[in-house]
């Protein structure tokens, strides 16, 4: 072999074993089911009314009263709904739940960098973007847990919203995602010692 046909396979290296359709098809539901919490959960967020009591309405960003003759009149001072100490539990509760938010979005692009762009350190990506979408889970059930404290007298299960479910369901899906890639990452062996076989 000439010394530039040596240096060209040094270059390129052995090509990656290629992965069974089984997991690769598990890899992209991850991504897809990752990606689709993400929107749920921004959507929820910055729609924010979350809790309905007869005439009033409990958000993460406004308190608003609701009657008959007229729309809902929304105040952002949340002190306005008499509930002891709700104005600065929300603004906790809204800022978890954007962490929550942000960490999903980076673990999300790791998944997908490491299917993308394999090589050697594929795993370890994917290994942190598991466990970024784990950290979005543990914010996001702060902020779920932090927002039915604060209103634990108002609650009926009935008042919650269509947005404080998709958040709920959003965050159960963090939790799946992220046990699921750090599973699957489990099974399936490393690249280098597949080289090795």
């Amino acid at each position: 072999m000439t010394a530039i046909g040596a240096q060209t396979q040094r270059l390129l290296g052995p090509k990656r074993p290629h992965r069974s359709f089984f997991e690769s098809f598990i890899r992209t539901l991850i991504i897809a089911c990752a990606a689709l919490a993400v929107v749920l959960s921004s959507v929820s967020i910055c729609d924010g009314h979350w809790l309905l009591v007869e005439d009033r309405l409990f958000g993460l960003w406004y308190f608003c009263t609701i009657s008959n003759h007229s729309g809902p009149h929304c105040l952002r001072d949340l002190s306005q709904a008499h509930v002891p100490g709700l104005a600065v539990g929300m603004g906790l509760a809204r800022s978890v739940a954007a962490m929550a938010v942000v960490a999903a979005i980076f673990g999300l692009e790791l998944l997908i960098v490491s299917q993308v762009c394999e090589d050697v350190r594929s795993r370890r990506k994917w290994a942190i973007g598991s466990y970024l979408l784990l950290v979005a889970f543990i914010l996001s059930s702060v902020g779920l847990l932090t927002f039915m404290i604060l209103l634990k007298n108002q609650i009926t299960l009935m008042g919650f919203t269509l947005m404080f479910w998709c958040e709920f369901t959003a965050s159960f899906l963090f939790f799946l995602n992220a046990t699921s890639g750090l599973h699957i990452n489990s099974l399936t062996q490393p690249w280098d010692q597949l080289r090795k076989v």
